[in-house]
């Protein structure tokens, strides 16, 4: 019975088909004329919408016009929001480099918030630390700061005056008497400059823990948000490689340059003794902090090193004996211990580096500086994980 219908339908289907078969070599030629004017017009839509699309030079330019002021208004609305926005990207980037520690923490079965509370807690610890470990040296420097600047003065003026071009005399640096109304109006003008910028640094200070413990409390809920706003399932995942590799690369970068740059740091204190500066831990911890910053910080202890050693020791190459030491040091820890460590892999093009370090200078001062770098390791992660199918592979020899 199965078999019979079976068979029936299939002599239907072929009876369908020949009939349309017949049907279709009966109109070909009544339909060829109106099947060729309909290819005709077809084609010329075609042409006209490809003629559309070509753009000149002036659309060309139009849009390129378009894309540079909206990024000149990006760029003046991050410059106009810096009160805020340097210390929640400041947040962010610390949160992100605690990410690894924050994943060990839960996987101990410390809650969200504790771990939260921790983290930014041992942050603000050592930032105490750090500002308590400064706070007697710089003390001690600003009450012999006349006596320092006029040794400076006496030490440097002979260097000085072979400069013919520069008109420096000894009488340049030399004050004419000061009444205690000009003292007193100087003394209002600076404590005004201090309260104003004093403002701004604790504002920016509570923003920043605020924000750090907030991110850490909500660091996984965020990072499902982001992950949840693609649709696609290969969308998702690349924002997953991104976000592991950013805390991956942030976190085990700057752990490990917290280690090597403490190491530079005791090797500083140790050559500012040997070499006879006054608060050689005061140098060993600018060494340490400078050390976060390319090129700019090194030039600026290496250069403050000098001056420090001319102005303390008679002989000039004695005097300037611990800056060439500290910079052979950290011109050996740079090129050869780091990238042993580090490995190639997360190597930053000394170029790119330079120029993101001058532009969010420009942009944020100094935190912008210490920014610059993090800033930058994020990027190339990003490009990187977008990027990962096109990288060349190299082809093994035949």
């Amino acid at each position: 019975m199965g078999s019979g219908a079976t068979g029936s339908g299939m002599d239907i289907a072929n009876g369908i088909r020949k009939q349309a078969r017949r049907l279709a070599v009966a109109g070909e030629g009544r339909s060829s004329a109106w099947v060729d004017a309909l290819r005709a017009d077809t084609e010329r839509l075609d042409a006209s919408s490809t003629r559309r699309v070509e753009k000149d030079g002036l659309d060309i330019a139009s849009a390129w016009a378009v894309i540079g002021i909206f990024l000149v208004l990006a760029f003046a609305g991050v410059y106009m929001m810096s009160i805020i926005l340097i210390p929640v990207t400041l947040a962010v980037v610390v949160g992100m480099i605690l990410g690894l520690a924050a994943e060990r923490l839960s996987k101990l079965g410390v809650p969200r918030i504790l771990n939260a509370v921790l983290l930014s807690s041992a942050v603000a610890l050592v930032i105490f630390l750090i500002i308590n470990s400064l706070a007697g040296p710089l003390a001690t420097l600003a009450q012999e700061g006349p006596d320092v600047f006029q040794r400076t003065v006496d030490r440097l003026m002979p260097y000085l005056e072979r400069i013919k071009w520069l008109h420096i005399t000894p009488q340049t640096f030399e004050s004419g008497p000061i009444s205690m109304n000009v003292l007193l109006e100087n003394s209002a003008n600076v404590l005004h400059i201090l309260a104003n910028s004093l403002t701004p640094a604790i504002v920016q200070g509570l923003l920043f823990f605020a924000a750090l413990l907030l991110f850490l409390a909500g660091r996984i809920s965020l990072r499902k948000t982001i992950i949840m706003t693609f649709t696609t399932r290969t969308s998702r995942l690349t924002a997953i490689r991104i976000i592991n590799g950013v805390e991956q690369v942030l976190g085990f970068y700057f752990a490990t340059a917290a280690l090597i740059y403490a190491g530079l740091g005791v090797i500083m204190t140790v050559i500012a003794y040997v070499g006879g500066m006054s608060a050689p831990i005061l140098w060993g911890i600018f060494a340490f902090l400078s050390s976060f910053v390319p090129f700019v910080g090194i030039t600026t202890i290496t250069t403050a090193l000098a001056i420090a050693g001319i102005i303390t020791h008679d002989d000039i190459i004695f005097g300037l004996a611990p800056a060439v030491a500290f910079f052979s040091v950290h011109l050996t820890v740079e090129n050869l211990v780091f990238p042993s460590v580090m490995g190639r892999q997360w190597e930053l093009n000394p170029f790119i580096v330079f120029l993101a370090i001058i532009f969010w200078t420009w942009m944020w001062g100094a935190v912008g500086a210490m920014l610059a770098l993090p800033l930058s390791l994020i990027v190339m992660t990003v490009v990187n994980e977008l990027f990962l199918d096109e990288k060349v592979q190299p082809q093994l020899p035949e």
